[in-house]
C-alpha cells in the first residue's frame, strides 16, 4: 500500500532536543520513535546534528567520545548513528551526521569562493541556511518521516545556531510538516519523597525563549510519571496532557519503543504531523517477539572484551550490542567481561581467561596494549577458547601465528614497530579506490570472496559479502604462502585477491578474525553471522560439547 505521506510536497520532519542534563537517551529516544513509525508502514531516516567543532569523530579519542560509527559510504560518524540503523533497521550515509565543524568549513569555503556575493557572514542567516540545507538533503520521494537529534542540552551556547536553524525551518516547510520533540529529566528528590518538575519548566522555558514551542514533551524518569504530574507539566509547558509522555527506565534499551508506544508518543507524532493513523496502523508482533527472546534467556555465558579502551564501554558499542544480538539468537545472557589488554601477561597463568566461553578482540589504532592482545590470541589458540578478532583484532592474531607458528621471531606490524624483520601488517599504499574513502584509510564498505567450505563461508552462507573497514593497515600479502604453511587459513580476500580479508584457524573450535568492522551491521532481529558463530561456540565450550557450525540453512533448528 503507498504511503499517505507520500502525496505531500515535502517529508515531515521531527526534530527532537534535550534539556537539563545530557545522556538522558535522546539517541535511543529518537531511534525507538523511528522503529514505532516503521512499524507503521512508513518510510523513515534520521540524522544527527551535533553542536562540536570537529569536523567529524574520526580524529577524536574513543576512550573519551565512545565509538566511530562508519557507514556504508566511509562516512566516520557519532556513535548514536548506530543506534539509528540498529532500530530502524536502515543504511544511513555520511550525510547524516553533521558537526559545527562540518557547517563552518563549508561556510568559510563558500565565502572564499564568493557564493555570499561580498556580503558579510553571519550566523544568521548564512550558518542557519547552511545547517538548513543539511537537514533538507535527507529528504526525498524515498522518504516519509526524516528524524533529526539535535546533540547537546537546550541552553548550551554552542547549540544556539541550531535551535534558531530548526525554529526556521517549520516556517520554511511548513507548520504541519514540523514536529519537536524535547526531552527532559523529571528526578526523584529522596529527601522530599516526590519527583520534581522544576528542572523541564526551565527547560521548556529555556526552549520557548529561543522560539521553540515543543510539541511533545518526553519525560525521563526511573519511575512512572503520575497523570497529576502530567497534569502539571502540561499546564505549566502549554502541551497538551497527552502529549506528556513518561519514558521510564527500561530494562533492556530494545524495550524502550514498547515503552514509548504505550504512552502513545507515536500517535500524537502521526496526528502533530497530519499521518493518518488509520492508514498507518501499527504492527509490533516482530519488536513483541524480540522482546519475549531478550526477558527469556536460557543461559548465561561469559565473553571476554580484550581491548585499550575498556574504561569507558561506549568505545565499542556496537561491538557490544552485536555480541547480545547473538545472545538474542541463542536465548542466551551475555555476560562482559572488560580486559585491559595492558593487563594480559599478567593474567596467563590465572583462571579468569580459561573461564571465558569465548573472547573478543575489537579494533583501535596505537601501541599501547598491542602486546596483550597478541597474548589474548595465542592463549585462545592454545586453549581452544572461540575467538573473533574484528580488525586489530585480525592483525594481533595475523601476528601471533607469525611469531609462534611460522617461527618469525620479531613479527610485527609496521604500525608498532617500524624495524621489524618481517612486518606481516603494513602499509599498503596502493590500494585500489583508497584515495576515493578517506585519503590513507580503506573508510566503508567494501567486497570480498569467500574461500568456499571454509569457516567464514558456512557461516554467512555466501561467497560474496561487504562488510564496512577503518583502518590502514593491512595483511602482508609477501607472508601469505608462509602463514598458511604453518597452520592459518586466508578464508576471505578483496575481489582481486590483493587484499587479505578474512583469516581462521582449521580445526580450532572457533579462531575467525576478520579486516572489517562487521559489527556495525548486526541488528537485535538479525545478528551478523560471525557473532552469532561465536556465541554458537561459545555456548559449546560451555557446555563442554563438541564444536559446532550453524549454518543460514540450519537457522530453523537453533534453540
Amino acid at each position: 500500500m503507498p504511503s499517505a505521506v507520500a502525496h505531500h510536497a515535502v517529508s515531515k520532519f521531527v526534530f527532537v532536543t534535550g534539556g537539563v542534563s545530557s545522556s538522558l537517551g535522546k539517541g535511543l529516544t529518537a531511534s525507538s520513535l523511528g522503529r514505532l513509525l516503521k512499524c507503521r508502514g512508513l518510510r523513515v531516516t534520521m540524522c544527527k546534528l551535533d553542536p562540536y567543532i570537529n569536523v567529524d569523530p574520526g580524529t577524536m579519542n574513543p576512550g573519551e567520545h565512545g565509538e566511530v560509527f562508519v557507514t556504508e559510504d566511509g562516512g566516520e560518524t557519532d556513535l548514536d548513528l548506530g543506534h539509528y540503523e540498529r532500530f530502524i533497521d536502515e543504511q544511513l550515509n555520511r550525510n547524516s551526521n553533521t558537526t559545527t565543524g562540518a557547517i563552518y568549513s563549508s561556510v568559510i569555503a563558500k565565502e572564499r569562493r564568493g557564493d555570499y556575493l561580498g556580503k558579510t557572514v553571519q550566523v544568521i542567516p548564512h550558518v542557519t541556511d547552511e545547517i538548513k540545507e543539511r537537514v533538507r538533503r535527507l529528504a526525498s520521494d524515498e522518504v516519509d518521516v526524516v528524524i533529526v537529534e539535535i546533540g547537546g542540552t537546550v541552553g548550551d551556547i554552542e547549540i544556539v545556531p541550531f535551535i534558531e536553524a530548526i525554529r526556521q525551518f517549520r516556517r520554511d516547510v511548513g507548520r504541519d510538516n514540523v514536529c519537536y520533540v524535547h526531552l527532559t529529566l523529571v528526578p526523584y528528590l529522596v529527601p522530599s519523597g516526590e519527583q520534581k518538575t522544576k528542572p523541564t519548566q526551565h527547560s521548556v522555558t529555556e526552549l520557548r525563549s529561543r522560539g521553540i514551542q515543543p510539541d511533545v514533551i518526553v519525560c525521563r524518569s526511573d519511575q512512572p510519571i503520575s497523570d497529576g504530574l502530567k497534569r502539571k507539566i502540561s499546564l505549566l509547558c502549554d502541551v497538551p496532557i497527552e502529549a506528556v509522555i513518561s519514558a521510564v527506565d527500561a530494562s533492556s534499551i530494545y524495550e524502550i519503543p514498547l515503552v514509548l508506544h504505550e504512552q502513545r508518543l507515536d500517535d500524537f507524532v502521526c496526528r502533530t504531523l497530519g499521518i493518518d493513523e488509520a492508514g498507518h496502523p501499527i504492527d509490533l508482533r516482530g519488536w513483541e517477539d524480540l522482546m519475549a527472546r531478550i526477558e527469556s534467556p536460557e543461559r548465561t555465558i561469559r565473553i571476554g572484551v580484550v581491548g585499550k579502551y575498556v574504561n569507558l564501554p561506549d568505545a565499542y558499542l556496537s561491538v557490544v550490542e552485536a555480541l547480545r544480538h547473538a545472545g538474542f539468537h541463542h536465548r542466551a545472557e551475555i555476560e562482559l567481561d572488560w580486559i585491559d589488554a595492558e593487563t594480559i601477561p599478567d593474567l596467563l597463568d590465572s583462571d579468569r581467561l580459561r573461564e571465558l566461553d569465548g573472547i573478543v578482540i575489537p579494533g583501535g589504532f596505537g601501541e599501547r596494549g598491542i602486546e596483550g592482545m597478541v597474548a589474548a590470541a595465542g592463549y585462545a589458540r592454545l586453549h581452544a577458547i572461540p575467538l573473533l578478532g574484528l580488525c586489530l583484532g585480525l592483525q594481533v592474531m595475523v601476528i601471533d601465528v607469525a611469531r609462534n607458528l611460522a617461527g618469525l621471531e620479531g613479527a610485527n606490524s609496521r604500525e608498532f614497530d617500524s624495524l621489524t624483520p618481517y612486518p606481516v601488517i603494513d602499509l599498503m599504499p596502493d590500494q585500489v579506490n583508497v584515495t576515493e574513502k578517506g585519503g590513507t584509510m580503506r573508510l566503508g564498505s567494501y567486497v570480498a570472496m569467500l574461500t568456499p567450505s571454509t569457516r567464514v563461508a558456512k557461516a554467512y552462507g555466501t561467497e560474496s559479502v561487504t562488510e564496512r573497514h577503518r583502518h590502514r593497515y593491512e595483511f602482508n600479502s609477501r607472508f601469505k604462502r608462509l602463514l598458511e604453511e604453518a597452520g592459518l587459513a586466508c578464508s576471505g580476500a578483496s575481489p582481486d585477491g590483493r587484499l587479505v580479508e578474512f583469516v581462521e584457524l582449521p580445526g580450532h573450535p572457533f579462531w575467525v578474525g576478520t579486516q572489517a568492522h562487521p559489527e556495525f551491521k548486526s541488528r537485535p532481529d538479525r545478528p551478523h553471522p560471525l557473532f552469532r558463530e561465536l556465541v554458537t561456540a561459545a555456548i559449546d565450550r560451555a557446555d563442554g560439547r563438541e564444536p559446532r557450525l550453524i549454518g543460514l540453512e540450519d537457522l530453523d533448528q537453533v534453540h
